[in-house]
C-alpha cells in the first residue's frame, strides 16, 4: 500500500467514470506506474482521460445510424434484449427431408422456427469468460457487443457484473499483416490522454481488468484471416485473466477458438419485435400519437404476414421502422418493400459495414447475382423445396455461369455460395451442407422476378392459380410487372371461369345477379353479388352440416364487410364458414334476426328477395324457445327449421345448395381466384382503368354473360 489510494479514488470519483474508479482504486495495484508521488496534474490527467474514454466509447459505439437514417439514435434508446441459442442449434446434422417435414408440420411461414431453448444474452455474457457470438448478417451481433461495453462502463449500476474496462475492436481494421492487438488497445487509451498508456494497458491486462470485444471475425480480409485467428488465440492465451466476447457470421465460423463457448443469436420473437418498435418510436410526439403501437398492429394484419417475416431480423426490422416512419404505413405494392430488403442484404449493408469484398465480386456484379438467386429460388419453389443441398446449389451456380456468355467463367461455384452465405446471408446454412433462403419472403420475391424475367406468367396462372402456396408469388408478380398487370389479371379471370362448370354453380351465380341487380344499396354490382354469393355459400355449408350458428356468423361478417368494401374480401369470410364447426345453438336465432335487420339497411337485395318475410319467420321460430319444454322438444330440428326458412326466403331451393364435394371445391377455388384477382390489382404498379372496369363488370357472373 502506498498511501495514495484515496487520492486516486478521489481523482476518478463520480458517476461519469464508475468503472475507472473501481480499477484505479483497486488496492493500489496500478500505483507502480506513477512512482511514489502523484501530483495534482497527474490526478487531473487521470480523471480527464477516464471521462474522455467513456465519452469516446459512447460517441463511437453507443449510437446507431444505418440504412440512410437522417439522424443517429442512441443505441440504448432502441436496444432490445437479445436471446441466444445453445451450441446444439448451431451444429445440427439434419437431412433435407427432415427439415422439410418439420417446416410443413409447423404450419408457419418461418423457415427457421428455432424451437431450441433460449437464454438471455446478458446472462450468458456474465457467465462465460470467453464467448463467441454467431449469427447471420444483420442479426444484431455488433449491437450486442457494443451494448455489453456500455453496460460495463456503468460499473456496479450496469448489467455486466464483472468490473472490466471495455475495449471495442473492429477486426476488419486488421487489413495488413501487422496485427498487434495490444498495440491497438494502447492506442485506444493514448488518444484519450491516459498517462503512460502502455504501462496502464500492460497492468490492466495483467490484472484481468479488460473486456475485449472482438467484432466481426468474418469481416477480416481473407488473406489475413489465418494470421488474425492465430494472433487472437495467442493473445487470449497470454492474457487469460481478462474477459473476451467475439462475433462472427455463422457461415464464416470454423470453430477455431478452443477456449470460447459458441452461442447463436436467436431471431426476434413477437415480444422482442414489439419492444423494438416501441423503443424505436420513443419520442414524445410518437408516444402521444401511439406510433409504435400502430406500427405493431399493422404488422399483425394478414396482408402483412410476409412482411412481418423480415421483422425477426433486427436489421430488416430497422428497415421496416424507417419505412413506416416516413409514411405511417407499408406500401400496397409489397414488391417494392421486398426489393429494397433484398438490396440491403446484397450490397447496402456490406457497403455500410465497409467490408472489403472478396475477389469473387469483381466479376459477379449485383444484377448478375440477382439473376442467379432468382433462378435458384424459382427452381426450388416450383419443386416445392425450401431446403437445398450444398451440392445442388453449387451445380446450379456452375450451370448458370456456364450458360451466360457475360458471366465470369473463372469463378468456383462453391466459393460463390460461400461468399453469398457469409457476406450477405441471403442463403443460410440451416444444417450441415443444407441451405435455404433466409426468409421465405425473399424466395417468393426472387421467384416472382424470375417469372417476369422469363415471361412465365401464363404458366403461373394455368398451373398455380388456386394453390395457396403461390399466393404471395402472384401478388409479387403483379408488383414487379412494370409494364402493367393487365395481362396477368385477364389470364386469371379466364382461368377462374373454368371452375364454374356445372349447371348448379352457374345457377348460383345467376341467383346472385337476379336478387341484387337494381337494388338500392350504394355499392358496385360486383360488391352486391359478392355478399349474396357469400350468403349462399354459407347456406350450402350449413345445409351440408346443419350447423345453424354458421348462418348467423355469415350474416354478421357479411354485414361488417359490406359496410367497408363489399366485394374485396367476400371470399375471405365465405371460406371461413367451411372451417367453422358449431353445434345447433338457439342463440343463433337471435343473432340471425339482428344481422338480417342490419342487412335490410344495406339495401343489397332487390324486391325479388323479401327479408321482412324472413324476419317474421325467424321471430316465430324464436318464440318457440321462450318455453324451455318446447325448446327441448324441438331439439335437433332447430337447425333444419332455420335452414328451411333461409332457403325459402332467399329464393333458394335445396337442390341449388346441395352441392357435390367436387362442386363445393370448385366454388371454393372460384371465389379464391376472384379474391386473388382483386388483391393482385391492388398490388400492381399499373393497371389500365378500362381493363379493370371490364373485369369488374364480369366478376361473379356465369361464363358468357
Amino acid at each position: 500500500m502506498t498511501g495514495f489510494e484515496p487520492l486516486l479514488v478521489q481523482a476518478v470519483s463520480g458517476v461519469a467514470v464508475p468503472i475507472f474508479q473501481s480499477v484505479w482504486g483497486s488496492g493500489g495495484r496500478f500505483m507502480g506506474m506513477f512512482g511514489r508521488t502523484l501530483d495534482e496534474n497527474t490526478r487531473q490527467l487521470i480523471f480527464n482521460a477516464s471521462k474522455q474514454y467513456v465519452e469516446n466509447y459512447e460517441e463511437r459505439h453507443g449510437i446507431l445510424k444505418v440504412l440512410g437514417m437522417r439522424e443517429p439514435v442512441k443505441l440504448e434508446s432502441v436496444y432490445t434484449a437479445v436471446q441466444f441459442l445453445n451450441d446444439d442449434a448451431i451444429r445440427s446434422f439434419v437431412s433435407i427431408e427432415k427439415l422439410e417435414e418439420v417446416y410443413r408440420e409447423a404450419k408457419s411461414r418461418r423457415i427457421n422456427s428455432q424451437d431450441s431453448k433460449k437464454q438471455e444474452g446478458i446472462k450468458v455474457a456474465n457467465e462465460k469468460q470467453y464467448l463467441m457470438v454467431l449469427g447471420e448478417p444483420g442479426a444484431g451481433k455488433s449491437t450486442f457487443l457494443r451494448k455489453m461495453g456500455l453496460e460495463a462502463l456503468k460499473g456496479k449500476k450496469g448489467g455486466f457484473k464483472d468490473g472490466c474496462i471495455p475495449v471495442f475492436i473492429e477486426l476488419k481494421r486488421f487489413a495488413s499483416n501487422d496485427i498487434d492487438i495490444e498495440k491497438f488497445i494502447i492506442e485506444e487509451f493514448r488518444i484519450c490522454g491516459f498517462p503512460v498508456p502502455d504501462k496502464f494497458t500492460a497492468k490492466a491486462l495483467e490484472q484481468g481488468k479488460l473486456l475485449i470485444l472482438l467484432d466481426g471475425l468474418d469481416e477480416v480480409p481473407s488473406q489475413n484471416l489465418t494470421e488474425v485467428i492465430n494472433q487472437i488465440q495467442n493473445f487470449v492465451d497470454k492474457h487469460d485473466q481478462n474477459r473476451f466476447i467475439a462475433s462472427c457470421r455463422t457461415a464464416a465460423y470454423r470453430h477455431n477458438f478452443r477456449r470460447f463457448s459458441d452461442v447463436a443469436m436467436a431471431d426476434f420473437d413477437d415480444e422482442q419485435i414489439r419492444q423494438f418498435i416501441t423503443n424505436w418510436f420513443h419520442g414524445e410526439n410518437d408516444q402521444q400519437a401511439k406510433t409504435g403501437e400502430k406500427c405493431w398492429q399493422l404488422l399483425q394484419k394478414p396482408e402483412n404476414e410476409a412482411a412481418k417475416e423480415l421483422a425477426h431480423t433486427p436489421l430488416l426490422l430497422t428497415f421496416l421502422c424507417l419505412v413506416y416512419d416516413r409514411s405511417q404505413n407499408f406500401p400496397n405494392n409489397r414488391s417494392v418493400l421486398y426489393k429494397k430488403a433484398l438490396r440491403i442484404l446484397l450490397e447496402e449493408w456490406a457497403s455500410e459495414k465497409r467490408i472489403l469484398r472478396d475477389e469473387i465480386y469483381q466479376g459477379l456484379h449485383i444484377e448478375l447475382e440477382e439473376l442467379l438467386l432468382s433462378e435458384i429460388a424459382y427452381i426450388g419453389f416450383e419443386a416445392n423445396h425450401l431446403f437445398f443441398s450444398q451440392r445442388e446449389i453449387v451445380e446450379q451456380i456452375k450451370t448458370f455461369l456456364a450458360s451466360n456468355l457475360n458471366a465470369p467463367q473463372h469463378l468456383d461455384g462453391e466459393a460463390v455460395l460461400n461468399a453469398i452465405a457469409v457476406q450477405q446471408g441471403i442463403l443460410v446454412e440451416r444444417a450441415e451442407d443444407v441451405f435455404s433462403f433466409s426468409h421465405l419472403t425473399l424466395q417468393e420475391y426472387l421467384t416472382a422476378q424470375y417469372i417476369d424475367d422469363h415471361s412465365l406468367v401464363e404458366n403461373l396462372v394455368t398451373e398455380h392459380l388456386t394453390d395457396k402456396r403461390w399466393k404471395e408469388v402472384f401478388l409479387l408478380v403483379a408488383g414487379v410487372m412494370r409494364s402493367g398487370a393487365d395481362n396477368l389479371l385477364l389470364l386469371m379471370e379466364k382461368e377462374a371461369q373454368k371452375y364454374i362448370n356445372t349447371p348448379k354453380l352457374q345457377a348460383l351465380l345467376n341467383w346472385a345477379e337476379n336478387v341484387t341487380v337494381g337494388s338500392q344499396g350504394n355499392y358496385k354490382p360486383v360488391g352486391k353479388r359478392a355478399v349474396a354469393i357469400a350468403i349462399a355459400y354459407a347456406i350450402t355449408i350449413a345445409y351440408a352440416y346443419a350447423y345453424a350458428y354458421a348462418i348467423a356468423e355469415a350474416y354478421a361478417i357479411a354485414n361488417v364487410k359490406a359496410y367497408a368494401y363489399a366485394y374485396v374480401e367476400a371470399y375471405a369470410y365465405a371460406i371461413a364458414y367451411v372451417k367453422y364447426q358449431a353445434k345447433d345453438n338457439p342463440e343463433a336465432i337471435t343473432e340471425s334476426i339482428r344481422c338480417i335487420e342490419e342487412m335490410e339497411k344495406l339495401k343489397i337485395y332487390n324486391q325479388n328477395l323479401k327479408l321482412a318475410a324472413l324476419l317474421t319467420e325467424l321471430n316465430k321460430l324464436q318464440a318457440t324457445f321462450i318455453d324451455k319444454n318446447q325448446a327441448e322438444k324441438l331439439g335437433q330440428n332447430f337447425g333444419k327449421k332455420l335452414i328451411e326458412a333461409l332457403l325459402r326466403n332467399f329464393n333458394l331451393t335445396p337442390e341449388m345448395v346441395n352441392l357435390s364435394i367436387e362442386e363445393n371445391k370448385n366454388l371454393d377455388n372460384y371465389l379464391y381466384a376472384n379474391f386473388l384477382i382483386i388483391q393482385c390489382k391492388d398490388a400492381a404498379v399499373r393497371v389500365s382503368p378500362a381493363t379493370w372496369e371490364a373485369i369488374e363488370d364480369r366478376m361473379l357472373l356465369p361464363p358468357g354473360n
